[in-house]
């Protein structure tokens, strides 16, 4: 597939205000380890092969083992998943595929028995900036490196 466009040429200020919400998330309190899964299951999801290239790439960086990125997407049955990065891939799921979902209640309420309201909104903006990040992505079918 041949690239479509490149969006930081052709609207650098949305592209710069994108990489501003990642600043900020990478400046949050979000564990690094669970913000890598949470992109990793996004674009899983989103059949982005370039931000699942990318994201896998930096989990293993952070010390993410390969039997835990390559079992998530069976992350329900897979044992190696904690109770609060359950709360967050479901989330993830949820936000993701906000159509069919609607991020019912008892999401949320597994997210917030684990996570603090601030933390459930960091990640709920963690979720939200990768699903715009694939979007660009796949739009724009950017090549992977």
């Amino acid at each position: 597939m041949e690239p479509r466009m490149d969006i930081s040429k052709l609207f650098p200020a949305g592209f710069q205000a994108m990489l501003g919400m990642e600043e900020a998330l990478k400046k949050s309190d979000i564990d690094k380890t669970l913000y890598a899964l949470i992109k990793i299951r996004a674009s899983q999801i989103n059949s982005c092969a370039y931000c699942i290239n990318m994201h896998t790439r930096d989990a293993r960086a952070a010390g993410e083992t390969e039997q835990r990125i390559y079992s998530l997407n069976a992350w329900r049955e897979a044992p190696f998943f904690t109770e609060t990065e359950r709360a967050a891939l479901a989330l993830t799921e949820s936000v993701t595929l906000l159509a069919d979902t609607h991020v019912p209640d008892e999401v949320y309420a597994a997210a917030t028995a684990v996570f603090t309201k601030e933390e459930v909104a960091v990640i709920t903006l963690a979720i939200v900036v990768i699903n715009a990040w694939n979007r660009i992505v796949v739009t724009s079918r950017t090549r992977i490196m």
